[in-house]
């Protein structure tokens, strides 16, 4: 599986490499330890285009899955994490995904974030694995955090904008 030709044509490689390198210097550079597990329950999605998304097969709204956070490391406002999970997705197939992020704390509970993942899906990129960048919002509100992220239409990659809804369960905070 060669996943950086399977890259769009935007060249995201020095995002990439920016993205990863500053998640380590992060997490090298005597960043307060976060060390916290949670599980991902996957969600919702909502197709900014219904009548797309149904003609093509990929209308599904309902996306059941499990997946995992490890909240690996803080500093200051920002958490740092690693995501990873399985779950059913738009187009009736199982996607699998890992992947890194960051979030940072607006206040109230609320972040705002960004993620770098690979992705793998008979659904998305003609059934090969891809790497994507993918905004966050979250509202973390103790036991449970409410996530939000936004799959852009992208031709090759994904056929019709749509939003993401999952929860992530702390067990360490009940």
């Amino acid at each position: 599986m060669d996943l950086l030709a399977a890259a769009p044509a935007a060249r995201p490689r020095p995002f990439a490499r920016l993205f990863f390198a500053a998640l380590f210097f992060a997490a090298a550079c005597g960043v307060a330890r976060a060390d916290e597990f949670g599980v991902n329950l996957y969600g919702l999605s909502y197709h900014f285009n219904r009548a797309e998304a149904q003609a093509i097969g990929v209308d599904n709204s309902v996306n059941p899955g499990l997946g995992f956070r490890y909240r690996f490391a803080d500093w200051h406002r920002w958490q740092f994490f690693a995501d990873g999970g399985a779950y059913y997705d738009s187009g009736r197939n199982t996607a699998t995904y890992a992947g890194a992020g960051a979030l940072w704390s607006v206040g109230s509970g609320f972040q705002a974030g960004a993620a770098l993942a690979v992705f793998h899906s008979d659904t998305y990129n003609r059934g090969r694995a891809f790497i994507a960048p993918l905004p966050l919002l979250a509202w973390d509100l103790g036991p449970v955090t409410l996530n939000l992220t936004f799959f852009p239409k992208i031709s090759r990659f994904n056929d019709v904008a749509t939003l993401g809804f999952w929860v992530t369960l702390w067990p360490g905070r009940w």
